[in-house]
């Protein structure tokens, strides 16, 4: 069984600290001050990921899969 893994960045200079990345996903994000920070910058292939990203109000987070941009969504 092959386990697809994305890449998980967040934008230290855009996020504003709004916790509601680490709210949805404790498990991949973390407040840490006055802004979030990624757990690990790979994580599984999970549609929540994507829900953290669309839901970011700076839209600071960016999700990748191959070095193709695929969250946050339009």
């Amino acid at each position: 069984m092959v386990t697809m893994t994305w890449h998980v960045e967040i934008d230290e200079h855009t996020c504003i600290g709004s916790g509601m990345c680490a709210a949805l996903l404790p498990e991949v994000f973390a407040l840490d001050g006055a802004v979030a920070h990624p757990v690990t910058s790979a994580v599984d292939a999970d549609e929540t990921v994507l829900d953290a990203a669309d839901s970011c109000p700076a839209m600071a987070i960016t999700v990748t899969d191959g070095g193709r941009e695929i969250g946050p969504r339009p």
